[in-house]
């Protein structure tokens, strides 16, 4: 296919965790990349237009990348958003249940007949509850490795806090509540027994109350257990940009594939690139994420990534958190990837 006149403006868009995406940004490969083709390469994150802010959820800017958690990317494509997924990141990350120690809560069998707390966010743009999606799949998961289900025990909604102490803005995050700030709350209160909590303001939120894992499924043996919104990432681009730049989103997808060597060469430097960009301590990184955070940088499309996606769709669906289904080979699209040699 002939190409169309190639875009002023190329936007990506990346969750709050690490990512390749990021860091190829924070690297300058983009910008490398494009400079010579007067294209401007921007994040999405650093704009102040609520409509282009959105698009992290709708993915409705033209000619854009998204590289983060798959609840949003999956909801949208529900919806009808015409995207493709030309990779899929995967990287383990700190998930766990958490109690308390005078709960009596030790494995999760003994979440049977207990207060669960499912966090309850306000209405918003995005129109989907990604905190709610997350810490139900992981509650439901917990169950499960012990035969137990849903009826198993009690939901107890907890409502974001709205004066909730904000964090410090960082390159992905504009000073965002605390995600973990209203459950805490219900946790010490005795509201709620027990917790699901990941990343980084996860482990903190473990150390600071001393809290019992119950739980850990972020490293688990199991992937089905260890299948959540951010495990894994699918890489979205618009159809149309796909289909009228194929070469623009090749070289993109290459920027993106190429940090996966780099990082292998450089662990130490990987490490300090993403703990700038989370703005969270190399320590905290390495903790949550593990010490061969820097080998799974990669993006693919293997059978165990699409397999991943599409267990997390179908949770999605038998919940209600999307209200109609869609062929997932359908969304898939493998040619970028072999044009580089990766599929």
């Amino acid at each position: 296919m002939t190409e169309e006149r190639k875009p002023a403006t190329i936007w990506y868009s990346r969750g709050s965790i690490p990512t390749p995406l990021g860091l190829s940004a924070q690297l300058g490969l983009y910008d490398k990349e494009f400079s010579a083709d007067g294209i401007t390469i921007k994040s999405l994150q650093d704009s102040d237009n609520p409509s282009e802010l959105a698009s992290h959820f709708e993915h409705n800017l033209p000619d854009s990348f998204r590289l983060g958690g798959a609840v949003q990317p999956i909801w949208a494509r529900a919806k009808g958003r015409d995207t493709r997924v030309i990779g899929i990141s995967w990287i383990d990350e700190y998930q766990v249940i958490l109690a308390l120690p005078e709960s009596g809560i030790v494995t999760p069998r003994d979440l049977k007949g207990r207060k669960l707390g499912l966090p309850k966010q306000p209405a918003n743009a995005d129109g989907v509850d990604v905190s709610r999606a997350e810490a139900l799949r992981g509650l439901l998961v917990a169950l499960e490795t012990e035969g137990l289900g849903y009826k198993d025990a009690e939901w107890i909604d907890v409502s974001a806090r709205v004066n909730a102490v904000t964090e410090p803005d960082t390159p992905v995050r504009r000073g965002a509540p605390h995600r973990y700030t209203a459950l805490v709350h219900a946790l010490v209160r005795g509201e709620v027994d027990a917790i699901y909590v990941k990343d980084v303001r996860g482990a903190e939120v473990a150390h600071l109350l001393d809290a019992r894992v119950v739980l850990n499924m972020g490293f688990h043996p199991d992937r089905w257990v260890r299948v959540n919104n951010c495990t894994p990432r699918p890489l979205t681009v618009n159809t149309l940009t796909l289909q009228q730049h194929p070469d623009l989103v090749r070289r993109f997808l290459g920027s993106i594939a190429s940090v996966d060597s780099w990082a292998r060469r450089n662990p130490g430097q990987a490490l300090t690139h993403i703990a700038r960009e989370t703005n969270w301590a190399e320590s905290w990184v390495r903790f949550a994420y593990g010490d061969k955070l820097h080998e799974k940088l990669g993006v693919g499309l293997n059978d165990e990534g699409l397999t991943a996606l599409a267990q997390f769709k179908q949770y999605l669906l038998d919940w209600k958190f999307i209200q109609r289904d869609f062929a997932l080979d359908e969304w898939i699209d493998p040619a970028p990837l072999r044009s580089l040699g990766l599929a």
